[in-house]
């Protein structure tokens, strides 16, 4: 952080202070890129390394989205049964192959998933009908249940 506010303040007072005195008149073309960003040469390789780690941090960031969504592209087709897509499985590779949803996305799945399950099961259809109480209907049909198995004892054929 310091470093950030020297390089800001320092080459602004070395501005300064050269137009008030001194009398020494550099040429534009002799400075070097450090002294024409007011840095010593150790100071501006510092900074120039600070910028490439960053940008590195920034484009393992992006890739890692990518990827994210890759994968939750992949998701989709596989549970509607589409055609893959051969980027996305290139983009998920590139993420270095394990790529794992954010929580939230992948908490959205699973509620997704479970809702359409319950839908799709024969319960669920009799849920979703008006007027239908379940438990009356369990009760009846157990107790239809218990009905056959008693006459069931009582057959002599059988």
């Amino acid at each position: 952080m310091a470093f950030m506010v020297k390089t800001m303040v320092g080459g602004q007072l070395k501005n300064l202070t050269g137009s008030l005195g001194g009398g020494e008149d550099k040429g534009d073309g002799d400075k070097s890129a450090a002294e024409a960003q007011g840095m010593s040469r150790e100071e501006y390789e510092e900074y120039q390394k600070q910028l490439v780690e960053e940008k590195m941090e920034r484009d393992a960031q992006f890739t890692q989205r990518k990827a994210e969504r890759a994968t939750l592209r992949s998701h989709f087709r596989d549970k509607y049964r589409l055609p893959k897509n051969e980027t996305d499985e290139s983009q998920i590779q590139m993420a270095g192959g394990d790529v794992e949803l954010p929580r939230e996305l992948a908490k959205m799945i699973e509620e997704d998933t479970e809702e359409e399950e319950e839908r799709a099961s024969v319960l669920g259809q009799l849920a979703s009908l008006p007027g239908l109480d379940l438990g009356s209907l369990k009760d009846k049909a157990q107790s239809t249940l218990g009905d056959l198995k008693q006459s069931a004892e009582k057959c002599h054929i059988m």
